[in-house]
Order: structure tokens, then C-alpha cells, then sequence
């Protein structure tokens, strides 16, 4: 029997790929299996659609089915020269049609004030929904720092709200580690708030664990499984710890040379990879799977004055490929922690060039400047530059991009972009 298949079944057929419903991707690795993905783009070519923002905002958008998640602030802080009062700081939610870029539902709620003051140091970088949404396909769970964790519904209906604590204002930098699930919970790196892991029931929002002395870290923890058992990485000033998903008790811990830490952490096969941001600069290989103080039995090796400073890289076939604030593009072995290249990229703007993580798909990996459009590279431990991309766009594009269908989602603080066929 003859089937007639149409055009759009065919594009559905092509590009199909999982739902990106988390920081980094389903998995966490910031990869995606679709095929098709967009190498060149400007204001006029592979732009499908572009919806202009409520309000400022870095948290990446997330996708499930037909929609798109992320948040944004309004009221306060949207003209750096004048920032406002911050009693007329409004936090935001937002739900967008995937196919057409309309806004379907928009839910606001007043903060818990006062917050990290604007202009007071580096939360002028990113602002006040810095967070990424995390959905288990039945709810979107989204995080506001010291004005806590909020769960809706997927259309729109606030189902309850946790603080996680509220001291955000001790930090210049505010907050910026994103929401993960594990099995029943809801798990935030509140170290900003209150210095601690927690866990929530998903249910009820009510906290099931905590875990304290989490101290200057922004990284988004990770579930990682060793030798058939869960353990939760994430790695603060002057520890990486290893804890039990299910309890938050310690498991294993590496005293690392003392550093705040806002890359999120790498896995693969149980090794994870944890980098300091800045003043003691260092990638780390850590075999997971150990008990007690690791640092003798279970550090792979190490590598000094090397640092991404904030965004995250991603693995692929035996190696990790970056770029960094400074606008090189970096592939190291993943084995040896030897560097297989270091390129300098021309991206302009002043301070760090790059925050948003780079992700990756069909043979390339993509690296969203803040202030000067998308560098493509080969997903190859041979150093090839494929495009720079601009969009004409004068916004600041912190967010780390989403990739589903064969397209690619780019925020900026005061756009959402899709990009592809």
C-alpha cells in the first residue's frame, strides 16, 4: 500500500531528538543526537523565529513537547545606568509555544527582598533569574535563589514554593546553580542561600535532606553511578564531595586546592571532571566510587592554571572540549589531562567573553559569547572553526543554548532565538 508521507512528517523523521528538559540536556552531557543542526545563521538566514523577552534574564531555556521553559525579572535592574527600586522587582515564568514562539502563559511572583543589590558587584553579569527550569514531563520545577524553588504545573498553576534559604545577599554574585530530580526530589545547590545541598519531596516541596558546608560554589551537581550506586558530585571552595542521592549523607570527599567553582560537573564512565574558576585555576579527573578521603586512591590526575572560569565543557570520545573566558577554544585528553590544542578565537567584548556553557551536536560544538555571537567548531580533536555567527543583536547572551529538532534555542537577556531549518 502507497502512504503519502508530507514534508513535515519527513522533517520530524529527520531532526526527532529527545526533549531537553534540564540544564545541559536530558543527560547532562550538552549533547544532542540530532542530526541536521544549523552551522551558519545571521539576523536574516535559519532564524525561524524570535520572541522578544519580559524581562532580563541568563537561565537557559529547557523544552518538553511543544513548549519552552525559562524565566526572566522585570521592574528592577533593567537599565544598568538607573536600576530602580528593588521593591518593583518582579520574578517570571514563562511558557513558549516551540513552533511559532508565542508566549502561552507568563506567572509572576514578588521576590523575598532585599536581594543581592544591583550594581554592588558581579550580579550585573547575569541579574536576578540566572537558574535553569527542570522538568520531569509532568511539572516545571524553577529556582529564584533566596526567593526559593516554585513548582507549576505545565499550564501555568503554582503548585507550592520552598526557600532554601535566604542569605543570598552575602554573595556579590548572587545565584546561578540550576534545579536537578533524582527519583522523587527535587535537589538545589543553595550554597549561595545557606551553604548547603537540600533535597525536596517533588510532591510537597517539603526538604527530605540537607547537606551543609557548601561554600562558594555555583556549580549544578550531578547524579553519577558507581559501581551500581547513585552518588551525587558537586564540588564547593575547598571540597568535591561524593553523597548518597537518597539521604544526602557523605560518601567520599577530595580536599582540592581552595577556589570557588561555577563549572557544573562532568561525567563519563565514572570519572567526573571538576574545575576551579579562578584563583587556584585547575581541571580535575576524580574516579567516583570511592569511601572516606579519596585524594590518595581515586584523583586520575590533575591540571593546574587550567580554568573555563564559568562555562561548563563537554565530553566526547576521549577528550573535553571548551572555551574559555579568555576566547580560546581548548581540547584536552580526557585520559591524560594532556592539552591536544589551544586556539585563540577573535570574540570581542571586554571581561569574560563566554558564560554560557557549549553544547554540542552533529559533528560540531557551540560557543555563545556574551557580546559577540556563536563560534561553531568540529566536534574533533583537530582544531577546525566552522563559523562565527552574529545575529546583529546589542542584548547579552549568557544562557546556555538548547537543542531539539534539529534547532537550536539561544537566549539572550532580552531575546529568545530558534535557529535552524
Amino acid at each position: 500500500m502507497y502512504h503519502r508521507v508530507t514534508a513535515a512528517a519527513l522533517l520530524v523523521a529527520l531532526f526527532a531528538g529527545a526533549d531537553w528538559t534540564r540544564f545541559r540536556g536530558s543527560d547532562a552531557t550538552g549533547i544532542s543526537s540530532d542530526k541536521g543542526l544549523p552551522t551558519t545563521w545571521s539576523a536574516t538566514e535559519n532564524v525561524v523565529w524570535k520572541t522578544a523577552m519580559p524581562g532580563f534574564g541568563s537561565s537557559s531555556p529547557i523544552t518538553l513537547g511543544d513548549k519552552i521553559f525559562l524565566t526572566c525579572y522585570t521592574g528592577y535592574a533593567q537599565n544598568p545606568e538607573q536600576p530602580g527600586e528593588q521593591k518593583k522587582l518582579v520574578l517570571h515564568t514563562l511558557c513558549v509555544d516551540r513552533s511559532t514562539g508565542k508566549i502561552l502563559w507568563n506567572k509572576t511572583r514578588e521576590p523575598e527582598l532585599p536581594e543581592t543589590e544591583y550594581g554592588a558587584g558581579r550580579i550585573v553579569l547575569h541579574g536576578y533569574a540566572s537558574a535553569t527550569p527542570v522538568t520531569d514531563g509532568k511539572a516545571v520545577y524553577v529556582f529564584f535563589g533566596k526567593s526559593g524553588v516554585v513548582k507549576y504545573d505545565l499550564d501555568g498553576k503554582e503548585l507550592w514554593s520552598a526557600s532554601v534559604g535566604t542569605a543570598t545577599e552575602r554573595h556579590r554574585w548572587g545565584s546561578g546553580a540550576s534545579l536537578i530530580l533524582y527519583k522523587d526530589f527535587v535537589v538545589v545547590n543553595a550554597s549561595a542561600e545557606s551553604q548547603s545541598i537540600r533535597a525536596l519531596n517533588k510532591a510537597d516541596g517539603k526538604q527530605v535532606w540537607q547537606f551543609d558546608g557548601i561554600a562558594d560554589s555555583w556549580c549544578t551537581p550531578l547524579v553519577v553511578s558507581a559501581a551500581g550506586k547513585d552518588e551525587l558530585v558537586v564540588a564547593e571552595r575547598t571540597h568535591v564531595y561524593g553523597l548518597d542521592p537518597s539521604n544526602g549523607k557523605k560518601l567520599w570527599f577530595y580536599a582540592k586546592p581552595s577556589d570557588y567553582v561555577c563549572p557544573s560537573t562532568i561525567a563519563h564512565k565514572g570519572i567526573v571532571y571538576i574545575i576551579n574558576s579562578r584563583f587556584q585555576a585547575m581541571l580535575m579527573a576524580i574516579q567516583t566510587g570511592g569511601r572516606g578521603d579519596i585524594g590518595e586512591s581515586h584523583v586520575k590526575w590533575t591540571k593546574e592554571r587550567w580554568t573555563t572560569r564559568v562555562s561548563t565543557p563537554v565530553y566526547h570520545e576521549g577528550h573535553l572540549y571548551a572555551i574559555d573566558q579568555t576566547g580560546y577554544a581548548r581540547c584536552v585528553n580526557a585520559e591524560t589531562g594532556e592539552e591536544v590544542y589551544r586556539e585563540k578565537l577573535e570574540i570581542g567584548g571586554s571581561g569574560d567573553k563566554i558564560y554560557a556553557s557549549v553544547v554540542a551536536g552533529d559533528g560540531k560544538f557551540y560557543g555563545v559569547s556574551r557580546l559577540d555571537g556563536t563560534v561553531v567548531l568540529a566536534l574533533s580533536p583537530i582544531f577546525k572553526k566552522l563559523a562565527h555567527n552574529r545575529l546583529g543583536d546589542e542584548s547579552t547572551f549568557n544562557a546556555t543554548p538548547a537543542i531539539v529538532d534539529g534547532q537550536l534555542l539561544l537566549r539572550s537577556d532580552k531575546f529568545l532565538y530558534c535557529i535552524g531549518k
